[in-house]
């Protein structure tokens, strides 16, 4: 086994100190109002966020921020880096980009690969970039990843709230395999600012998230 690949594994653990488990994405707002209570659900709301949400901006800038980053261009990245943002509508899931992003960047300072005084400090998708570009990653791999970490973490969320089984996530995960795949590579070839977001729906429930009486996640 290569030692990118071992690398590649580390980077989609959920041992990764990022705080990724705190965050639902909509996922508890949709959940208590009783619009998502089934697997069938879970996998509906998947297949979209992997086909037209926001998500795919992000994965598709990923490439694009490891260029700007091998490169030395931080305003450039800066620049991508906050547009990623302000296509998010929700604050906390915003703040939860942020707070994973500087969390990763300060991780991998403490691991060998601080970032130049001149960086600015980088939000989640960004920070996952230099992740990819640190531990040397081919850019589709840190695509697909990307991808696979999102749908992991949604799913670990949807045990606790719908409720899901384990057994049930995983098959979700499996099935999902052929979808991850088509879009970690569509996506790798993708310009982010030549793509659309369709994702309303998740993003009405993000912004919900913050009216909820009681909740266990953050976003």
């Amino acid at each position: 086994m290569s030692l990118q690949r071992l690398r590649l594994y580390q980077l989609v653990s959920p041992a990764l100190p990022v705080g990724a488990f705190s965050y639902a994405e909509g996922l508890e707002v949709l959940v208590q109002s009783g619009r998502l209570v089934d697997a069938a659900g879970v996998r509906a709301w998947l297949e979209a966020e992997l086909l037209r949400g926001c998500l795919c901006l992000e994965a598709a800038a990923l490439p694009r921020l490891i260029g700007l980053q091998a490169s030395g261009d931080w305003p450039a990245v800066g620049d991508l880096d906050q547009w990623l943002l302000a296509q998010r509508e929700a604050p906390e899931l915003r703040a939860q980009l942020r707070q994973m992003g500087w969390s990763l960047q300060q991780l991998l300072a403490d691991l060998g690969w601080p970032l130049p005084a001149s960086a600015p400090r980088l939000a989640w998708t960004a920070a996952f970039a230099h992740a990819g570009r640190s531990l040397e990653l081919d850019p589709p791999e840190v695509v697909e990843a990307y991808l696979h970490g999102w749908v992991a973490n949604q799913l670990s969320a949807a045990v606790r709230l719908v409720p899901l089984g384990s057994t049930e996530a995983q098959r979700l995960l499996l099935g999902l395999g052929p979808l991850l795949a088509a879009r970690g590579q569509e996506l790798a070839a993708a310009d982010p600012r030549h793509l659309w977001s369709g994702g309303v729906g998740a993003g009405i429930a993000q912004l919900g998230q913050g009216e909820l009486y009681s909740r266990l996640f953050r976003s």
